[in-house]
């Protein structure tokens, strides 16, 4: 089982500054977190005054909230500094697929990496180093990490809208870049093999890509706060505790059933559960938003979503629908027993643009995800003759 610190989202008229109440660990004065209308939003992330560069730190500002998830999506093995803000007064709405959150809300997504040798970044898990001491969580020390981009999401009167940001070089301020960058980085291992990768931030049209779980609707919704992935502990300034119990503590959840009645994600890398829960919760933050009943891949028939339990449908001996490049010539979605087989196992280990999958946000293989998945494959009986 893995042991670490933290387990694993424009000039304008302002819409209306809002003011909440200190909830992080930030001591010096801040202006207070301002929402912006949709058409008027600044060019630059300070301008929100959600995670502000501030005299060699990354600092929340009060009442943004630090939160992570049992298992996250994979970024190219990007770390991720995570973050929600409401307008005072105002908190979302406890559903298990999904949250009803506040017009105003502001979640933010960091991604960044520990800082190497002479340009290079780190693969590592271990988070703890990342951050300022006595501010585990919530304060990044930027001698230690590379800002690489934030992502907002703001909830508007009429839906989510999405803004990338990326960081400068001299790691001071993100600037809005509705069309997209990208970056060419080394990353380097913890044994010192090292890999050159493009790093990519998509572009606000192709954040609709993994965001809109609906694909019929095609609305930009949250898909990592719910409560399924925020179901655990995080270890905030005064204290681990559990994140929905937290959010409904400050004011930010209401509604909240039963504890005992909450659905939970497994982490993947938790090697005391069953490949079975890894290998799904694995599937579910990474493909389900995509392959699910509404989701952009719906004619695939290849349902990867948490609450599906119909084993043909989730790839078992399922032929796909179109062959070619994406099926590698191969004959089943899943092949019991036979990962080198099985076209799911082929796509998630391409880096071919034709074949893999997710699609979007990733350059590199996750060789973790990808033995689990090889593993979960590889343990199930039977055959497809």
């Amino acid at each position: 089982m893995r042991k670490s610190l933290l387990p694993r989202w424009l000039g304008g008229a302002v819409l209306a500054p809002i003011f909440a109440a200190a909830l992080s660990g930030c001591d010096a004065p801040r202006q207070q977190v301002t929402v912006y209308e949709r058409d008027a939003v600044p060019e630059q992330l300070s301008d929100w005054h959600i995670v502000e560069a501030i005299d060699g730190e990354l600092s929340l500002n009060d009442g943004v909230i630090p939160y992570d998830l049992n298992t996250a999506l994979f970024t190219d093995y990007a770390h991720k500094l995570r973050t929600v803000w409401m307008p005072a007064g105002s908190s979302a709405s406890y559903g298990d697929e999904r949250f009803d959150y506040p017009v105003g809300t502001v979640l933010s997504k960091t991604f960044y990496y520990p800082r190497g040798e002479d340009g290079a970044v780190l693969r590592t898990d271990d988070y703890g180093s990342d951050y300022v001491a006595g501010r585990v969580g919530e304060t990044l020390d930027l001698d230690r990490v590379r800002l690489v981009e934030t992502r907002l999401l703001v909830k508007r009167a009429d839906g989510w809208q999405a803004l990338p940001y990326v960081w400068n070089a001299e790691q001071t301020e993100a600037t809005l870049e509705i069309a997209g960058d990208a970056s060419r980085l080394q990353l380097v291992g913890t044994s010192g093999e090292s890999a050159g990768f493009t790093y990519v931030v998509p572009d606000a049209n192709q954040c609709a890509g993994c965001h809109a779980d609906n694909h019929t609707k095609k609305a930009i919704a949250p898909l990592g706060p719910r409560a399924r992935h925020l179901n655990k502990d995080y270890p905030y300034a005064g204290g681990a505790q559990n994140q929905l119990l937290h959010w409904q503590q400050i004011g930010y959840l209401s509604e909240l059933p039963e504890f005992a009645g909450i659905p939970r994600n497994a982490d993947y890398a938790d090697t005391s559960l069953s490949l079975e829960e890894r290998a799904r919760a694995y599937l579910d933050i990474n493909c389900g938003h995509c392959h699910n009943p509404s989701g952009a891949a719906d004619t695939s028939g290849l349902m990867l979503a948490h609450m599906e339990q119909d084993r043909r449908r989730l790839g078992l001996c399922k032929p796909p629908v179109a062959a070619g490049t994406g099926s590698g010539n191969r004959l089943f979605a899943i092949v019991p027993g036979a990962p080198d087989k099985s076209i799911l196992n082929f796509r998630v280990e391409s880096t071919d643009p034709g074949a893999m999958m997710p699609e979007l946000g990733r350059s590199l293989v996750h060789e973790e995800g990808s033995e689990l998945l090889r593993q979960w494959v590889a343990s199930m009986p039977g055959s497809c003759s």
